[in-house]
């Protein structure tokens, strides 16, 4: 990668999760000196901080994703796999009941990985914090960003170390990047200087789901295997999931749709994994020992800001990850569109030919083609129930339909299924769907196998196991 150390001084990255320390890492490149700050303590050991709720639930990292660090972080796969995780194919250890069947099992020819948030995310900071240039500042909170007398540019920010005595501080920086996640505070700060806060999108989902962790056998028949059950809305509301993960560890997330979620008393949470429609997740959990407690985790609503749009921005400030737009996380597209978007401010800062008052306009119309197509596929998802709000996309409906009946060809058509999965992965557009070959292809497997025939009944525990 082209370094630019020489042009650019100090960058400050603001948050220390995923987008955070990819965006570090982007950085390093092309700043002689880049500081993350982050509000809560970092340990040096995998763990869930108390900023980061969602880490504690399933987690899954998508082709794209893993490609994409791979490229910054060369070892990241094999550390990953000797740190008890599972790097493969992600489509020949697939397990997915959705529409009436399973999915066809092939060869995907690309990896995604299984583990938890926090190993991941600990192997990429230590990744990360190698770098000569990079260094990590925890227990400090940002209060508010510095700027230039007229307000046109910003200079740094203004901190609060949150150890023993409180410390107020001013940093300088050539370039802030929020990567803070939703609840990111700059609307808040562009109001404060005079500018525009971003227009929002908001799509209420009241997604709901309960995570716990059970002891796994590797030897078990599916011990490498991730399974899924994904509701053919809106008849169906609830969904469920079971990873292998480090530790031998099972990981499994179930809840559902528009209020429809998971208890957290043993008894019913585990009748709410029995009614879901792979019946191998109940089949596994039932006999395996549990060893976490049931935590629960809400999320009432997808959330897009359209920095894109803005006309006025100021100079040496950038937004990324979750701060431009949280996603439903059942459909597992966050980190994957985080790691892009810093790609994206890689290539451009790499090209060099951006003038520094352009960086913010340019940066974000490249992260809004980023967010595009995983907002495009969430929310059209999400708007299969008819509790869900907020602006709906032209023609959705009729979508939906098409997209349904892709949903059932891939039980079928291999070739469909794998069209299916680059589009899930993030690594084709959703139009690629619609070619016209993949259209008849799609056409003839509804055709043979019409709903409401044999194959789309609910399998039994012995005809539901899938083979490789």
């Amino acid at each position: 990668m082209k370094t630019q150390n020489a042009a650019r001084g100090h960058a400050l990255v603001l948050g220390a999760s995923m987008g955070g320390l990819i965006t570090a890492r982007v950085l390093s490149d092309h700043f002689a000196q880049v500081t993350i700050l982050e509000r809560d303590a970092v340990t040096a050991v995998p763990q869930s901080r108390k900023g980061q709720p969602q880490t504690r639930h399933l987690h899954g990292l998508l082709v794209s994703g893993l490609e994409t660090l791979t490229r910054y972080f060369p070892d990241l796969p094999d550390a990953l796999t000797k740190n008890g995780a599972i790097v493969a194919d992600m489509a020949e250890n697939m397990h997915w009941y959705t529409y009436g069947g399973f999915r066809q099992r092939l060869h995907f020819g690309a990896n995604a990985a299984l583990m938890s948030r926090p190993l991941l995310e600990s192997l990429v900071r230590q990744r990360t914090l190698a770098r000569p240039n990079i260094s990590l500042c925890d227990n400090t909170a940002v209060r508010g960003l510095v700027t230039s007398a007229d307000r046109t540019k910003v200079i740094g920010v203004e901190v609060e170390s949150r150890g023993e005595s409180a410390q107020h501080e001013r940093l300088s920086a050539d370039l802030v990047v929020d990567a803070t996640g939703r609840g990111s505070r700059t609307p808040q700060w562009l109001t404060e200087l005079g500018y525009t806060a971003p227009a929002e999108s908001a799509v209420k989902v009241d997604v709901g789901y309960a995570t716990r962790l059970y002891r796994r056998d590797p030897d078990d028949p599916f011990g490498r295997d991730w399974l899924l059950s994904t509701p053919e809305a809106p008849k169906e509301s609830r969904f469920g999931g079971l990873f292998p993960i480090e530790g031998d560890r099972w990981i499994v997330s179930v809840g559902g749709w528009a209020g429809d979620h998971a208890p957290t008393d043993e008894a019913s949470y585990l009748e709410f994994i029995r009614s879901l429609s792979n019946p191998d997740i109940y089949r596994i959990i039932s006999s395996a020992e549990p060893i976490s407690d049931i935590l629960a985790y809400k999320f009432p609503a997808s959330l897009r800001r359209h920095y894109e749009q803005l006309e006025r921005f100021p100079q040496g400030l950038l937004v990324l990850g979750d701060a431009i737009s949280s996603f439903n996380p059942t459909y597992g597209q966050g980190m994957s569109s985080a790691i892009l978007q810093a790609a994206a401010l890689d290539k451009i800062l790499t090209q060099n030919a951006v003038a520094p008052e352009l960086l913010a306009r340019t940066f974000f119309k490249a992260a809004a083609k980023v967010v595009d197509i995983p907002w495009q596929l969430s929310v059209g998802e999400d708007f299969r129930f008819p509790q869900t709000t907020g602006p709906k996309p032209a023609g959705v409906d009729l979508i939906n339909r098409y997209v349904a009946a892709v949903h059932r060809a891939t039980r079928f058509d291999e070739e469909v299924g794998r069209a299916f999965l680059k589009v899930m992965n993030l690594l084709e557009p959703p139009t690629s769907l619609m070619k016209p070959g993949m259209m008849w292809r799609v056409w003839q497997a509804n055709r043979a196998h019409p709903r409401n025939s044999p194959s789309e009944q609910t399998p039994t525990q012995e005809t539901s196991v899938v083979t490789a």
